[in-house]
C-alpha cells in the first residue's frame, strides 16, 4: 500500500485529536445513567433525557440506556420525554466523583414506540436496522461493515438529493450516469440504488427521489448472499429506507430556494385515519426545479408517495406504499479522446467551464412508478413471519444523449443517439421467517426465506451514425446542438425483442450467540436464474450458491467488538458462441470478499468507530482471446481499508468522518491485452475522505448551528487502458441554521472553496454555490 498522501495524514490526526477531545470531555464532576424500557419491559431507544433548567441532556441508545457525564453537584430534575406521549420527571442528586443511577418505564409499548421516534430527532449515531442482516442484528454483533445516513443529517446539510446524502459515508463517491441513472461507487465497484426496504428497486434511467427517505443504509462487500445478484454489486448494497406512518398528527412543508434558479417545495403529512388508530397514512411530495450551472441544462422532477398502515389485530401488520416519480432534464455528457489529441484529463480540454455542447431542447424524460405491500404477522413469542410483494416500473419516453469525441483540445466531432422508448418492469414476491430463542448460555437466531423475481423490458434506440452532427471549435463563438440538428442524422430505430428473466431464490441465515460475546453467523443462497428466448437471442438458465460466514468477540461486551467475515457475490452470465460456432457455458461471474476489523460503541453509544481490512477477488471473469475464443479465466482484485468515526462528545456536537484506501487492479488477462495488466480498474479512486461536525448552542442562543465539512476524493480512470483520468478534488461546505421545535431556517454553501471538478465519468460539477430553505412543522 503506498504511503497515506499528507492530506489524509492530517485527516488521521484530527480523528485522534477528536479521540483525545471526546475522552476528555467525559471526566470530571458527576454522572447519571440508567435505563428506560417500555410498557412491556423492552428497551426505549431515541427517548429524550433533559435535566430541567440546565444544559445537560442526551437521548437514550438502542438499549434504552442513557449518560450524561461532567454534571456539577447539585438536585435535579430529570425530565423523560417523549412526543405525543406525558413527560415522566424523577428528582436526582448528583454528588462529585459519583453515578447516579436512575431506571424509568414508560407507559408505552415498544411497538407504540417504533411508530412514534420516527417524528423525532434520531441519534447520528444510531445504527439500528432491520434490514441488513434481515433479522435484528446490533452493528456490534453483525460481522459486516455497514454506514447510515439518517435524515435528520440530510435535513442539517440542506441535500436536495441522493447525491449530496451519500457523501456521508466513508469511501462512497456518487456518480450520475449520462442515461439519466444515479449510482455510487466504493470498494472499487459500482452499485445503483438497487433496494427499497430490502426489496429490489432501480435507479437506471430515471435516478431516485430523496423527499420519503428515512435513512440511508450503505452494505459494503459483496451481498449476494441476502440480497441477490440484482441489488448487489461486488462493492455492496444501497437500501433505501422510507418514512413510516406514526401515530400522531403531523405536517412539516419545507421550502428550499438557491443558485441556479433552484425552487423546491416538500410536504410531509402524518395522520391517523380511525379513532382507535389502526388504519394511519402518510405522504410525503417534492417538486423540485432548477437550472444548471450551465449556460444550457435544467432538472425538473416530482415525486408522489403515499402509504398506509393497517393493524389488522394484535398479530397481523399490513403495511402499502406506492412511489410515482417524473424526471425531465438534460443530460450529462462524458468526454471520449483519440489518442492522438494529445488529452489525458478534462482539464486538457479548452471548452469554457461553464459551457455547453447541447441546447436545452436535447433532453429526456422519464417515470417510474413503485407499489409495496408488507404483511408482518407475530406467529409466536420470538416468532414472525413477513410476506413482502413489490411492483417497480421505469418507463423512459425519450432520451437525447450526446457523445463528443475530443479530437483535440479545443475541437470536438458530435455524435448523438436517442434512446426510447424503453420499459423496465421488475416484480418481486418474497418469504421471510425469523424465529429466536435461548439455550443455556447459547442465545439462537434464524431466518428462512425465499424469494421469486419476474423481470420484463421492452427496449428501443437509434444506432451511434456514423457521419456526425458537426465538428465544434470552442475557441470560436460556437452554437450548441439543437435537437433538430440530432434528428436529421438519426438512424431508424432498433427495437430489441423484449426480455422475460425468472429468478427463484431459497436463503437461509443462523446466528448463534455464546455467552452474549462471541457471535458466529453462517448464511447460504441457492438461485436459480432462467432467461427466456427474446427473438434471435437464444435463452439459458444458470444456478448460483452463495456463502456468507462471519464471527465477532465483544473483547469489551457491548463497546468493543473484533470481526471477520467471507461474503459472496455474484452475477450471471449468458453463454457465448466461440469462433468455431460452439457455445460456452459460462459460470456465474463469483467475487470472494475476506475482511476483518474492530468496531467500538463507546461513552454510552456517544462514540461509534470502525475500522476494517477487505480483499475482494474476482477470479473467474470472462476474457475474449487474441484469437476470438472466449475464457473465463481473467482476476481482478479490490483491496483496501476503511475507517469510519461517528461521535456525539459534547451536547449539540456531532462529528462524522471517513476514510477509505483502496487498491483495485486488473491482475490476470489475456494475452491480448497483457496492456492492462497490473492497470488501476476504471472508476476506482484510491483515497476517498469525508468530514462533517455541526455544533447546536443548548443555552444562550439556543436552537441556533452551524456545521462544516469537506470531502475529498483521489484520482480515478475511466477504464482499465489507464490513459484519460479524473483529478482528484476537494469540496468544502458550511451550513448556518436556527430551529425551533414548530420551524427551522438554514443557509448553505457548497463548493465554497469555488473548486473546479469533474464527476468520475469525467461531466463538470458546479462551482460555488448556495441553498436557503425554510420548513414549517406543525
Amino acid at each position: 500500500m503506498k504511503y497515506l498522501s499528507l492530506r489524509t495524514s492530517h485527516f488521521l490526526f484530527i480523528i485522534v485529536f477528536l479521540f483525545s477531545v471526546f475522552s476528555f470531555a467525559q471526566q470530571n464532576h458527576g454522572k447519571i445513567k440508567g435505563q428506560i424500557t417500555t410498557s412491556d419491559g423492552q428497551p426505549a431507544s431515541d427517548v429524550n433525557i433533559v435535566l430541567k433548567n440546565s444544559k445537560y441532556g442526551t437521548t437514550t441508545n438502542e438499549d434504552g440506556n442513557f449518560e450524561i457525564n461532567r454534571i456539577r453537584e447539585n438536585i435535579y430534575i430529570l425530565q423523560i420525554s417523549l412526543a405525543g406521549y406525558e413527560t415522566s420527571e424523577k428528582e436526582v442528586t448528583v454528588e462529585d466523583n459519583k453515578t447516579s443511577i436512575i431506571n424509568v418505564q414508560l407507559k408505552v409499548s415498544n411497538k407504540e414506540l417504533q411508530e412514534v421516534v420516527i417524528n423525532n430527532r434520531k441519534s447520528l449515531l444510531s445504527k439500528k436496522t432491520q434490514y441488513v442482516a434481515r433479522m435484528p442484528l446490533k452493528n456490534i454483533e453483525n460481522p459486516q461493515v455497514y454506514n447510515v445516513i439518517h435524515k435528520e443529517l440530510i435535513q442539517e446539510q440542506i441535500a436536495i438529493d441522493i447525491a449530496g446524502a451519500v457523501k456521508n459515508a466513508p469511501g462512497v463517491v456518487p456518480l450520475n450516469y449520462p442515461s439519466g441513472g444515479f449510482a455510487v461507487i466504493f470498494r472499487g465497484f459500482t452499485v445503483g440504488i438497487n433496494s427499497r426496504n430490502g426489496m429490489e428497486t432501480l435507479s437506471g434511467r430515471s435516478s431516485v427521489g430523496i423527499a420519503n427517505v428515512e435513512r440511508i443504509e450503505i452494505l459494503k462487500g459483496p451481498s449476494g448472499t441476502l440480497f441477490g445478484s440484482s441489488a448487489s454489486s461486488f462493492g455492496g448494497v444501497v437500501n433505501l429506507v422510507t418514512k413510516k406512518p406514526f401515530e400522531t398528527s403531523a405536517t412539516e412543508i419545507s421550502y428550499t430556494a438557491g443558485s441556479f434558479g433552484l425552487n423546491r417545495l416538500t410536504v410531509d403529512i402524518n395522520t391517523p385515519l380511525t379513532k382507535d388508530k389502526k388504519v394511519l397514512f402518510r405522504v410525503n411530495a417534492a417538486v423540485n426545479n432548477e437550472k444548471s450551472f450551465l449556460d444550457y441544462g435544467f432538472n425538473k422532477t416530482i415525486s408522489f408517495t403515499p402509504s398506509i398502515t393497517f393493524k389488522a389485530n394484535e398479530k397481523l401488520t399490513f403495511n402499502i406504499d406506492a412511489e410515482l416519480f417524473t424526471v425531465n432534464s438534460t443530460r450529462p455528457l462524458f468526454p471520449t479522446v483519440t489518442a492522438a489529441s494529445g488529452i489525458t484529463n478534462p482539464r486538457d480540454i479548452k471548452l469554457g467551464y461553464k459551457k455547453s455542447l447541447v441546447y436545452d431542447d436535447a433532453d429526456a424524460k422519464s417515470s417510474s412508478s413503485k407499489a409495496f405491500v408488507q404483511a408482518e404477522y407475530q406467529i409466536a413469542d420470538h416468532w414472525k413471519s413477513t410476506t413482502l410483494f413489490s411492483y417497480v416500473n421505469e418507463d423512459l419516453d425519450y432520451s437525447y444523449q450526446v457523445l463528443p469525441t475530443w479530437t483535440s483540445p479545443t475541437t470536438a466531432t458530435i455524435r448523438a443517439t436517442l434512446f426510447g422508448p424503453i420499459s423496465s418492469n421488475y416484480t418481486n414476491i418474497q418469504e421471510n421467517i425469523n424465529a429466536e430463542f435461548t439455550t443455556g448460555i447459547l442465545k439462537h437466531k434464524i431466518l428462512f426465506g425465499a424469494n421469486y423475481r419476474y423481470y420484463t423490458d421492452t427496449f428501443s434506440s437509434t444506432p451511434t451514425p456514423t457521419a456526425p452532427i458537426r465538428t465544434i471549435d470552442v475557441s470560436t463563438n460556437f452554437n450548441p446542438i439543437r435537437r433538430n440538428e440530432i434528428d436529421k442524422v438519426l438512424l431508424a430505430p432498433v427495437i430489441r425483442a423484449g426480455r422475460d428473466e425468472y429468478t427463484f431464490s431459497g436463503y437461509g441465515s443462523y446466528v448463534l450467540g455464546v455467552a452474549d460475546r462471541l457471535y458466529a453467523m453462517a448464511s447460504l443462497r441457492l438461485d436459480n436464474f432462467e432467461r427466456k428466448e427474446s427473438g434471435t437471442v437464444p435463452g439459458y438458465s444458470q444456478n448460483s450458491l452463495s456463502p456468507k460466514l462471519g464471527i465477532v468477540y465483544q473483547i469489551v461486551k457491548d463497546q468493543v467488538s473484533i470481526f471477520g467475515n467471507y461474503m459472496n457475490g455474484f452475477q450471471n452470465l449468458a453463454p457465448v458462441t466461440q469462433p468455431n460456432g460452439e457455445q460456452l457455458v459460462l459460470d456465474p461471474l463469483y467475487a470472494n470478499q475476506y475482511e476483518a476489523g474492530i468496531k467500538t460503541e463507546l461513552f454510552n453509544k456517544k462514540l461509534s468507530a470502525t475500522v476494517s481490512y477487505y480483499n475482494i477477488t474476482n477470479d473467474n471473469a470472462v476474457i475474449r482471446q487474441a484469437d476470438l475464443v472466449y475464457q473465463q479465466d481473467g482476476k481482478q482484485v479490490s483491496k483496501g481499508v476503511e475507517f469510519e468515526f461517528l461521535a456525539n462528545p459534547l451536547p449539540g456536537l456531532d462529528i462524522t468522518a471517513g476514510y477509505a484506501y483502496n487498491d483495485n487492479r486488473i491482475v490476470r488477462t489475456n494475452a491480448a491485452n497483457k496492456a492492462i495488466e497490473g492497470n488501476k480498474a476504471q472508476d476506482a479512486p484510491e483515497d476517498v475522505a469525508n468530514f462533517w461536525a455541526s455544533y447546536k448552542f443548548q443555552n444562550t442562543l439556543k436552537g441556533l448551528g452551524m456545521g462544516v465539512g469537506a470531502n475529498y476524493v483521489d484520482k480515478s480512470y475511466m477504464s482499465t487502458a489507464n490513459t484519460f483520468y479524473i483529478p482528484s478534488y476537494t469540496i468544502y461546505n458550511q451550513t448556518l441554521f436556527y430551529e425551533q421545535s414548530n420551524w427551522r431556517v438554514g443557509v448553505k454553501v457548497n463548493n465554497f472553496s469555488n473548486k473546479k471538478y469533474w464527476s468520475s465519468w469525467g461531466a463538470p460539477q458546479a462551482p460555488a454555490n448556495f441553498l436557503v430553505n425554510l420548513t414549517l412543522k406543525f
